[in-house]
């Protein structure tokens, strides 16, 4: 598995602070799919960044519809999903052809400045319950070959968050090979959503995975968040590209 036989694929709304850490940290020859939904100038930047082996689509779409649109424009047969607020380790990808054997692999964010401990639980909990079989995956760290998600049905569109779990879980159940890979970090540079709260943002995560796991979800709940996304944390639809 070698970087060009990856496209890495990023929704992104109004990243500009963010995308170019992101774009540093990528190998020049893999390739890049970002699904913008913004206003400002992060496509703009993507563009003038890396113009190469780059495809930006500007569409208003939710997380997991901007992760399914990249899905079916890559042509590689490896897909890297992240969000624009990480950044790559430099041996990120050269650990990555120690998984080739596997259909699906996802890693742990973690953080070199801020909320470096709650980032490392959060992964240790990743860890537990892949020992468990049920593989704890997340949207800024999921390496899956393109026909895996093809045939698992992937992005459910339904949803406004938690769509990357949901599809890992799935993906389990079709009977594909999952690793949890402890070597491939990524490492958070917006700490946002923990800074209004990161007891709030774990009771609201772990609360619709349990709901979401056994199917106990009302169909009008699926595409509501519970204000999650909003910043005055009151009301809203409408998530923000990034998690």
């Amino acid at each position: 598995m070698k970087p060009c036989d990856v496209t890495v694929i990023v929704p992104t709304r109004n990243e500009e602070g963010n995308i170019r850490g992101l774009l540093g940290s990528l190998p020049d020859d893999c390739h890049l799919v970002v699904v913008d939904a913004g206003e400002d100038r992060t496509a703009d930047i993507v563009l003038e960044t890396r113009p190469e082996r780059t495809l930006v689509v500007r569409r208003r779409s939710t997380i997991p519809e901007a992760r399914q649109i990249g899905t079916e424009l890559a042509k590689t047969e490896w897909l890297l999903f992240t969000d624009a607020d990480v950044m790559f380790p430099p041996d990120y990808f050269q650990n990555l052809p120690r998984y080739a054997g596997y259909d699906c692999v996802y890693g742990a964010k973690l953080s070199r400045d801020r909320f470096r401990r709650y980032y490392r639980w959060i992964a240790r909990g990743q860890r537990l319950c892949q020992a468990f079989g049920i593989p704890a995956v997340t949207g800024s760290n999921l390496v899956v070959r393109r026909e895996v998600v093809l045939s698992a049905g992937g992005f459910d569109p339904e949803l406004v968050c938690n769509e990357d779990s949901e599809l890992g879980w799935r993906i389990r159940r079709a009977g594909y090979r999952i690793a949890f890979a402890e070597d491939l970090p990524v490492f958070a540079t917006d700490h946002r959503r923990l800074e209004r709260g990161a007891l709030r943002k774990t009771a609201h995560s772990v609360f619709r995975c349990l709901l979401l796991y056994f199917d106990l979800i009302p169909a009008r709940w699926r595409r509501r968040d519970w204000g999650y996304w909003s910043r005055s944390g009151q009301g809203g639809n409408s998530p923000p590209l990034s998690d």
